[in-house]
Protein backbone atom coordinates (compact mmCIF):
# COMPACT_ATOMS: atom_id res chain seq x y z
CA UNK A 1 0.00 0.00 0.00
CA UNK A 2 2.90 2.64 1.12
CA UNK A 3 4.54 2.09 -2.31
CA UNK A 4 1.25 3.86 -4.51
CA UNK A 5 1.20 6.46 -1.33
CA UNK A 6 3.31 9.62 -2.22
CA UNK A 7 2.99 12.77 0.17
CA UNK A 8 5.46 15.04 2.09
CA UNK A 9 4.07 13.77 5.32
CA UNK A 10 4.30 10.05 4.81
CA UNK A 11 7.30 7.88 5.22
CA UNK A 12 8.72 6.75 1.54
CA UNK A 13 9.48 3.70 0.96
CA UNK A 14 13.05 2.98 -0.49
CA UNK A 15 13.01 -0.85 -1.26
CA UNK A 16 12.38 -4.44 -0.11
CA UNK A 17 14.04 -7.81 -0.21
CA UNK A 18 13.14 -11.31 0.02
CA UNK A 19 14.76 -14.07 0.46
CA UNK A 20 13.55 -17.51 1.21
CA UNK A 21 11.06 -16.88 4.13
CA UNK A 22 12.79 -13.37 5.75
CA UNK A 23 11.63 -10.13 4.19
CA UNK A 24 12.92 -7.03 4.50
CA UNK A 25 11.34 -3.45 3.87
CA UNK A 26 14.07 -0.34 3.30
CA UNK A 27 12.12 3.07 4.33
CA UNK A 28 13.94 6.75 4.24
CA UNK A 29 16.41 7.95 6.84
CA UNK A 30 14.36 9.99 9.40
CA UNK A 31 17.18 11.75 11.60
CA UNK A 32 15.59 12.25 14.82
CA UNK A 33 13.40 9.07 14.77
CA UNK A 34 10.08 8.82 16.27
CA UNK A 35 8.16 11.51 18.29
CA UNK A 36 7.78 9.62 21.62
CA UNK A 37 11.97 10.27 22.03
CA UNK A 38 11.18 13.60 22.07
CA UNK A 39 8.16 14.06 23.74
CA UNK A 40 7.58 11.04 26.04
CA UNK A 41 10.68 9.38 26.91
CA UNK A 42 12.92 12.14 27.16
CA UNK A 43 16.33 12.11 29.99
CA UNK A 44 17.80 15.39 31.75
CA UNK A 45 19.99 15.99 28.84
CA UNK A 46 17.11 16.82 26.70
CA UNK A 47 15.79 20.17 25.46
CA UNK A 48 11.78 19.44 25.66
CA UNK A 49 9.72 20.17 22.64
CA UNK A 50 8.83 23.74 22.44
CA UNK A 51 4.91 24.87 21.55
CA UNK A 52 5.78 26.13 17.99
CA UNK A 53 7.73 22.93 17.40
CA UNK A 54 4.75 20.48 18.81
CA UNK A 55 2.22 22.54 16.65
CA UNK A 56 4.65 21.75 13.74
CA UNK A 57 4.24 18.16 14.13
CA UNK A 58 0.85 18.67 14.71
CA UNK A 59 0.01 20.07 11.61
CA UNK A 60 1.83 18.04 9.71
CA UNK A 61 0.35 14.81 10.99
CA UNK A 62 -2.95 16.25 10.08
CA UNK A 63 -1.63 17.01 6.70
CA UNK A 64 -0.70 13.21 6.23
CA UNK A 65 -3.89 12.20 7.27
CA UNK A 66 -5.72 14.33 4.76
CA UNK A 67 -4.00 12.87 2.26
CA UNK A 68 -5.11 9.74 3.02
CA UNK A 69 -8.60 10.34 4.03
CA UNK A 70 -9.45 12.78 1.58
CA UNK A 71 -6.95 12.91 -1.74
CA UNK A 72 -6.02 9.16 -1.91
CA UNK A 73 -7.96 6.97 -4.19
CA UNK A 74 -9.55 4.70 -2.53
CA UNK A 75 -9.44 6.82 0.95
CA UNK A 76 -7.10 4.77 3.09
CA UNK A 77 -7.86 4.48 6.86
CA UNK A 78 -4.41 4.70 8.93
CA UNK A 79 -5.93 3.08 12.47
CA UNK A 80 -2.93 3.47 14.41
CA UNK A 81 -1.72 6.84 14.75
CA UNK A 82 0.39 7.17 18.04
CA UNK A 83 3.54 9.50 18.92
CA UNK A 84 5.79 6.10 18.52
CA UNK A 85 4.35 5.70 14.64
CA UNK A 86 5.30 9.51 13.99
CA UNK A 87 9.01 9.88 12.77
CA UNK A 88 10.72 13.39 12.20
CA UNK A 89 13.04 14.44 10.00
CA UNK A 90 16.08 17.05 10.70
CA UNK A 91 13.95 19.81 11.04
CA UNK A 92 10.98 18.21 12.86
CA UNK A 93 9.10 17.64 9.94
CA UNK A 94 6.90 14.78 11.30
CA UNK A 95 6.06 11.59 8.68
CA UNK A 96 3.24 9.03 9.24
CA UNK A 97 4.87 5.24 9.46
CA UNK A 98 4.09 1.56 9.79
CA UNK A 99 1.11 0.84 7.80
CA UNK A 100 0.62 -2.22 9.18
CA UNK A 101 -2.93 -1.97 10.05
CA UNK A 102 -3.73 0.21 7.43
CA UNK A 103 -7.27 -0.26 5.44
CA UNK A 104 -8.91 1.00 2.50
CA UNK A 105 -11.65 2.92 3.11
CA UNK A 106 -15.46 2.60 1.99
CA UNK A 107 -16.30 3.01 -1.27
CA UNK A 108 -19.16 3.40 -3.67
CA UNK A 109 -21.70 4.93 -1.21
CA UNK A 110 -20.78 2.36 1.78
CA UNK A 111 -20.33 4.67 4.70
CA UNK A 112 -17.73 2.25 6.38
CA UNK A 113 -16.14 -0.86 6.51
CA UNK A 114 -16.43 -3.91 9.05
CA UNK A 115 -13.20 -5.37 10.98
CA UNK A 116 -11.86 -6.66 13.45
CA UNK A 117 -10.82 -4.19 16.33
CA UNK A 118 -6.90 -3.42 16.22
CA UNK A 119 -4.95 -0.66 17.30
CA UNK A 120 -3.43 0.96 20.66
CA UNK A 121 -5.84 1.20 23.46
CA UNK A 122 -6.00 4.36 24.52
CA UNK A 123 -6.31 6.06 20.68
CA UNK A 124 -9.24 4.11 19.39
CA UNK A 125 -12.52 5.82 18.94
CA UNK A 126 -15.21 4.41 21.36
CA UNK A 127 -17.87 3.65 18.08
CA UNK A 128 -15.32 1.42 16.69
CA UNK A 129 -14.42 -0.59 19.77
CA UNK A 130 -18.33 -0.96 20.07
CA UNK A 131 -19.24 -1.47 16.56
CA UNK A 132 -15.90 -2.79 14.60
CA UNK A 133 -17.41 -0.03 12.03
CA UNK A 134 -14.71 1.89 10.64
CA UNK A 135 -14.30 5.05 9.07
CA UNK A 136 -11.97 7.99 8.70
CA UNK A 137 -13.93 9.49 11.57
CA UNK A 138 -11.90 6.40 13.42
CA UNK A 139 -8.25 8.27 12.63
CA UNK A 140 -10.02 11.66 14.03
CA UNK A 141 -10.54 10.46 17.11
CA UNK A 142 -6.94 9.01 17.59
CA UNK A 143 -5.78 12.59 16.18
CA UNK A 144 -7.47 14.46 19.17
CA UNK A 145 -5.94 11.93 21.34
CA UNK A 146 -2.49 12.51 19.67
CA UNK A 147 -2.86 16.46 19.44
CA UNK A 148 -3.55 15.70 23.56
CA UNK A 149 -0.32 13.93 23.77
CA UNK A 150 1.22 16.79 22.18
CA UNK A 151 -0.39 19.63 24.34
CA UNK A 152 0.35 17.70 27.79
CA UNK A 153 3.12 15.66 27.35
CA UNK A 154 1.35 12.65 29.01
CA UNK A 155 1.08 8.81 27.17
CA UNK A 156 -2.52 7.99 26.17
CA UNK A 157 -2.23 5.61 28.74
CA UNK A 158 0.03 4.96 31.47
CA UNK A 159 -0.07 2.64 34.37
CA UNK A 160 2.54 3.54 36.40
CA UNK A 161 0.47 6.90 37.24
CA UNK A 162 -2.43 7.13 39.40
CA UNK A 163 -5.76 5.58 38.48
CA UNK A 164 -7.68 8.78 37.30
CA UNK A 165 -4.86 9.78 34.96
CA UNK A 166 -3.84 6.52 33.33
CA UNK A 167 -6.24 7.22 30.55
CA UNK A 168 -5.01 10.65 28.86
CA UNK A 169 -8.75 11.34 27.71
CA UNK A 170 -10.46 10.56 30.97
CA UNK A 171 -8.10 13.15 33.04
CA UNK A 172 -8.16 15.78 30.42
CA UNK A 173 -12.41 15.66 29.94
CA UNK A 174 -12.93 17.94 33.54
CA UNK A 175 -10.14 20.67 32.10
CA UNK A 176 -11.50 20.67 29.22
CA UNK A 177 -14.94 21.03 30.14
CA UNK A 178 -14.11 23.63 32.75
CA UNK A 179 -11.77 25.22 30.63
CA UNK A 180 -9.10 25.17 33.15
CA UNK A 181 -7.08 24.86 29.61
CA UNK A 182 -3.43 25.81 31.62
CA UNK A 183 -3.88 22.72 33.79
CA UNK A 184 -3.26 20.77 30.51
CA UNK A 185 0.12 22.37 29.74
CA UNK A 186 3.30 19.93 29.92
CA UNK A 187 4.92 21.44 32.58
CA UNK A 188 8.33 21.66 30.16
CA UNK A 189 7.42 24.08 28.25
CA UNK A 190 7.43 26.04 31.71
CA UNK A 191 4.82 28.56 30.57
CA UNK A 192 5.88 29.19 27.37
CA UNK A 193 3.21 29.10 24.94
CA UNK A 194 0.63 31.77 23.73
CA UNK A 195 -2.30 31.67 25.77
CA UNK A 196 -4.77 32.08 22.88
CA UNK A 197 -2.98 29.30 20.80
CA UNK A 198 -3.13 27.02 23.65
CA UNK A 199 -7.16 27.78 23.91
CA UNK A 200 -7.38 26.67 19.86
CA UNK A 201 -5.48 23.96 19.76
CA UNK A 202 -7.28 22.40 22.64
CA UNK A 203 -10.67 23.67 20.90
CA UNK A 204 -9.35 21.08 18.25
CA UNK A 205 -8.56 18.23 19.94
CA UNK A 206 -12.29 18.52 21.77
CA UNK A 207 -14.20 18.59 18.92
CA UNK A 208 -11.91 15.74 17.27
CA UNK A 209 -12.48 13.64 20.38
CA UNK A 210 -16.40 14.24 19.84
CA UNK A 211 -17.80 10.90 20.76
CA UNK A 212 -20.49 10.98 18.12
CA UNK A 213 -18.21 10.90 14.78
CA UNK A 214 -20.97 12.61 12.59
CA UNK A 215 -20.09 16.20 14.50
CA UNK A 216 -16.11 15.30 14.58
CA UNK A 217 -14.23 17.45 11.93
CA UNK A 218 -12.47 16.41 8.94
CA UNK A 219 -8.81 16.35 8.71
CA UNK A 220 -8.91 19.14 6.07
CA UNK A 221 -10.48 21.32 8.68
CA UNK A 222 -7.90 20.49 10.93
CA UNK A 223 -4.95 20.85 8.61
CA UNK A 224 -6.36 24.43 8.57
CA UNK A 225 -7.07 25.35 11.95
CA UNK A 226 -3.19 24.15 12.81
CA UNK A 227 -1.79 25.95 9.79
CA UNK A 228 -2.42 28.94 11.90
CA UNK A 229 -1.34 27.74 14.84
CA UNK A 230 2.10 26.34 13.32
CA UNK A 231 3.08 29.86 11.42
CA UNK A 232 2.98 31.58 14.76
CA UNK A 233 6.13 31.44 16.32
CA UNK A 234 6.04 30.71 20.63
CA UNK A 235 5.28 33.60 22.13
CA UNK A 236 4.53 36.02 19.14
CA UNK A 237 1.18 36.92 17.93
CA UNK A 238 2.57 39.89 15.81
CA UNK A 239 1.07 39.23 12.30
CA UNK A 240 2.35 39.44 9.27
CA UNK A 241 3.70 43.15 7.99
CA UNK A 242 1.51 43.49 4.62
CA UNK A 243 3.20 46.92 4.41
CA UNK A 244 6.17 47.03 1.91
CA UNK A 245 9.46 48.62 3.43
CA UNK A 246 10.39 50.27 0.09
CA UNK A 247 7.26 50.96 -2.04
CA UNK A 248 8.76 52.82 -4.76
CA UNK A 249 11.01 49.48 -5.44
CA UNK A 250 7.95 46.64 -4.96
CA UNK A 251 7.64 43.60 -7.31
CA UNK A 252 4.31 43.20 -8.60
CA UNK A 253 4.55 39.66 -7.47
CA UNK A 254 6.42 39.62 -4.16
CA UNK A 255 3.22 41.79 -3.60
CA UNK A 256 0.57 39.02 -4.56
CA UNK A 257 2.05 36.74 -2.54
CA UNK A 258 2.32 38.63 0.51
CA UNK A 259 -1.75 39.20 -0.16
CA UNK A 260 -1.71 35.44 -0.63
CA UNK A 261 -0.45 34.45 2.62
CA UNK A 262 -1.89 37.15 3.97
CA UNK A 263 -5.27 35.61 3.49
CA UNK A 264 -4.05 31.69 4.11
CA UNK A 265 -3.40 33.08 7.64
CA UNK A 266 -6.43 35.08 8.44
CA UNK A 267 -8.51 31.79 6.91
CA UNK A 268 -6.54 29.75 9.18
CA UNK A 269 -7.27 32.38 11.99
CA UNK A 270 -11.02 32.16 11.19
CA UNK A 271 -10.87 27.94 11.18
CA UNK A 272 -9.14 27.84 14.11
CA UNK A 273 -11.44 30.32 16.03
CA UNK A 274 -14.75 28.29 14.75
CA UNK A 275 -13.70 25.32 16.07
CA UNK A 276 -12.71 26.38 19.18
CA UNK A 277 -16.09 28.11 19.97
CA UNK A 278 -17.85 24.65 18.30
CA UNK A 279 -16.36 22.89 21.03
CA UNK A 280 -17.69 25.64 23.48
CA UNK A 281 -21.48 25.24 21.79
CA UNK A 282 -21.07 21.56 22.27
CA UNK A 283 -20.70 21.76 25.79
CA UNK A 284 -23.48 24.47 26.34
CA UNK A 285 -25.84 22.18 24.31
CA UNK A 286 -25.02 18.99 26.41
CA UNK A 287 -25.38 21.08 29.71
CA UNK A 288 -28.94 22.25 28.07
CA UNK A 289 -29.92 18.52 27.96
CA UNK A 290 -29.23 17.82 30.99
CA UNK A 291 -25.75 16.01 30.46
CA UNK A 292 -23.57 17.87 32.29
CA UNK A 293 -21.56 15.06 32.84
CA UNK A 294 -20.26 14.57 29.26
CA UNK A 295 -20.38 17.56 28.51
CA UNK A 296 -20.72 17.02 24.72
CA UNK A 297 -17.05 17.05 24.76
CA UNK A 298 -15.15 13.33 25.33
CA UNK A 299 -15.62 9.72 26.07
CA UNK A 300 -12.53 7.22 26.41
CA UNK A 301 -12.72 3.70 25.50
CA UNK A 302 -13.08 1.35 28.20
CA UNK A 303 -13.30 -2.17 26.58
CA UNK A 304 -12.60 -4.22 23.30
CA UNK A 305 -9.50 -6.12 22.26
CA UNK A 306 -7.14 -4.28 21.10
CA UNK A 307 -3.39 -5.06 20.51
Amino acid sequence: MLSLLHHPNLVSLVGYCADGDQRLLVYEYMALGSLADHLLDINADQIPLSWHRRMKVAHGTAKGLEYLHEKANPPVIYRDLKSPNILLDEEYNPKLSDFGLAKLGPVGGKTHISTRVMGTYGYCAPEYIRTGQLTIKTDVYSFGVFLLELITGKRAVDSNRTANEQILVNWAKPMIRDRRYHELVDPLLRGEYPEKDLSQAVGVAAMCLQEEDTVRPYMSDAVVALGFLAEVPAGCEEKPSTVPQKKEAEDPSLTNSTKQDESTFDRQRVVAEAIEWGAMRQKQKAQTQGKATDSGCIIAPTEGNMV
